[in-house]
């Protein structure tokens, strides 16, 4: 008997140091008499997201050793591991048309016609791992 697990890949992570404001526990007296509580400003590192562009490998090993180690344990060996691409692109094309108009200062004229121009651009990734494996 044959199993198939698809281990996904996840982007690395995008951390960002933040200013956050904490109280100290102190307070202090207002302009009007009433109490206000102090605070500091701390530099703390928060996690934001994920790349869209780069993956996580260490992260990507963790999950397939895991996988590997609760296959064996329920009696399975790997026979083959397989990682599957994906990819993105983007392109923009634009068309234009010239006219064609005498210049008063000299016996030139401006460019007719059409004209055009274009990029485009794509990329493969890791979107993760088949492991096949089977039943001993």
């Amino acid at each position: 008997m044959q199993k198939v697990v698809f281990v996904p890949a996840h982007g690395e992570p995008i951390y960002k140091e933040r200013q956050v404001k904490v109280p100290t526990g102190e307070t202090k007296k207002g302009w009007l008499g009433n109490e206000k509580e102090v605070t500091r400003t701390e530099s703390r590192v928060e996690l934001v997201g994920e790349s869209d562009c780069k993956i996580d490998g260490k992260r990507l090993a963790n999950d397939i050793n895991e996988e590997i180690a609760n296959l064996i344990k329920d009696g399975y060996s790997i026979s083959t591991i397989q990682d599957i691409t994906s990819g993105s692109y983007a392109y923009k094309y634009q068309s234009m048309h010239l006219t064609s108009e005498p210049r008063l200062t000299g016996g030139t004229e401006a460019v007719s016609g059409e004209g055009a121009f274009g990029y485009g651009y794509g990329f493969g990734y890791t979107s993760g791992v088949l492991l096949l494996a089977e039943k001993q």
